[in-house]
């Protein structure tokens, strides 16, 4: 890393930045599990005129931030002072973190009573069943239930489906069902639920701690393996190695393995084929988009949910109520979290907020609700503008008539989402980043020579970003 000077320059805003409020973001749009992971673990040193300065603990934690969530907290960050234009880390390993561990030892060892899984006199106290997220608050619509149905079916009869493999977009539920079925077996199993990252994180340090014994021992006395966002096991062979072995022992004795991803098993990008054999050999079910009924349902049960546990008078009108049902179409995460700006605004301002207000309340997503573009829809739209099959796109073939297509679909995934550059990559048949950085600018170019070419490129813009929602 190249060296930093900490001189401030002589232009620098008299804007400070908030990092709590920065912070409070980031855990709202990457979610707590990332959060707690990895974003908790950064510290906030100093801003300058168009870049800010931050600390982790190691290279191994700056480098896995850096390559899968930079962007998107460049763009957090820019939201608070648009002046940033970019992020420099230090490595700085603090005491505090330290301390950190030695309190959650003591708080594991507190909670011995629980039959949820851990290492015990290790780092590896760790439990993410959530007390509030439970099969009687899960809200059901036709786009969920089949999914919901097996959940607890399972819940009944563990023996019924292994390995139980459930895949959807972000935010619709995931997390929740596998939270619910843990809370429903605790009490009878050993329980172990954790997200792919987290234990790819604590099979990292087993191994540099030379404690791989134990890390098997704990992983393979399980009763019920739940395992959360097993996508982010793309690429990592040695981590994938264990697992399969680990998955084997399980099903072996009769535990029963839980899983979810944001795909089907078959469309897992580095993964290997043995892995994803097992995943497609269960039961496999999907938490498709929700509709508008499940959206509007969502609504009331949270406004209910608010009542009850929060002492909560809120009489929110029926016109916002559907305005948020049908506006919010994204996931039910973002529906959640609108709701929770409404609230905001109303305690802060002490009055609940017109229609008016409330579409400047959620402006932002509402126009993420419009624009959601993901790199396959990308794709799907480019190939039928140029006649190609996707296959072709994503072909190592170089033949003209495919290359304009590809740099075009890779330019606009960069454009239209927020997409890391090799997470770009990935998508297109894990090409390298640098093919993504010579199409874009291919793209850039050839934009400025060609008239054909540029109006073909808006035209497909406006296919992608103007899709429209025929729900409701």
């Amino acid at each position: 890393m190249k060296n930093i000077s900490t001189k401030k320059s002589d232009n620098f805003s008299a804007k400070r930045l908030n990092w709590n409020d920065i912070q409070l973001d980031m855990k709202e749009k990457l979610g707590n599990d990332i959060y707690e992971s990895w974003l908790k673990k950064i510290y906030f040193i100093e801003e300058f005129n168009n870049y800010i300065l931050i600390s982790v603990s190691t290279r191994f934690i700056r480098d896995w931030i850096t390559s899968r969530y930079l962007d998107q907290i460049l763009q957090i960050v820019k939201t608070h002072k648009k002046e940033v234009i970019r992020i420099e880390f230090i490595i700085n390993d603090k005491k505090k973190e330290i301390n950190d561990s030695k309190n959650e030892i003591q708080k594991a060892d507190v909670d011995l009573s629980k039959k949820i899984s851990f290492i015990k006199d290790s780092f590896f106290q760790y439990n993410r069943i959530d007390p509030n997220k439970n099969f009687e608050n899960f809200v059901i619509g036709t786009s969920n239930k089949l999914a919901f149905e097996a959940f607890k079916k399972v819940s009944e009869d563990l023996s019924h489906y292994n390995p139980l493999y459930l895949y959807g977009g972000v935010g619709m539920g995931k997390t929740h069902l596998l939270n619910s079925i843990g809370l429903e077996l605790k009490s009878k199993k050993k329980i172990m639920f954790i997200s792919a990252e987290r234990f790819m994180y604590h099979f990292v340090k087993s191994i540099k701690s030379n404690e791989m014994v134990k890390f098997k021992d704990y992983f393979r006395n399980t009763d019920v393996l739940l395992i959360d966002d097993i996508q982010f096991m793309n690429g990592k062979e040695a981590m994938q190695e264990e697992f399969f072995h680990t998955f084997n022992a399980l099903i072996d004795k009769g535990s029963q393995v839980i899983v979810s991803a944001d795909r089907a098993p078959n469309k897992l990008s580095r993964i290997q084929e043995r892995i994803k054999s097992r995943f497609a050999g269960g039961l496999v079910v999907d938490i498709q988009s929700p509709d508008y009924e499940l959206r509007y349902k969502v609504v009331k049960a949270k406004l209910e949910e608010l009542k009850l546990n929060h002492s909560i008078s809120l009489d929110i009108s029926e016109e916002i109520q559907k305005f948020l049902s049908s506006e919010i179409r994204t996931s039910i995460r973002e529906l959640v979290g609108a709701l929770n700006r409404i609230i905001s605004f109303s305690r802060v301002y002490n009055k609940l907020p017109s229609l008016a207000e409330t579409k400047a309340i959620l402006k932002d997503l509402i126009n993420l609700s419009e624009n959601n573009v993901t790199v396959d829809s990308i794709q799907t739209i480019v190939c039928k503008f140029f006649k190609i099959s996707k296959n072709e796109m994503l072909s190592a073939r170089r033949s003209r008539y495919l290359v304009r297509p590809r740099q075009t679909a890779i330019y606009l995934a960069k454009l239209l989402t927020s997409k890391s550059l090799p997470e770009i990559g990935r998508a297109f048949s894990n090409r390298d980043h640098t093919t993504v950085i010579h199409s874009v600018k291919t793209i850039e170019r050839l934009r400025q020579e060609d008239k054909e070419l540029n109006f073909n490129i808006d035209n497909l813009k406006n296919k992608i970003l103007y899709k429209k929602d025929n729900e409701v």
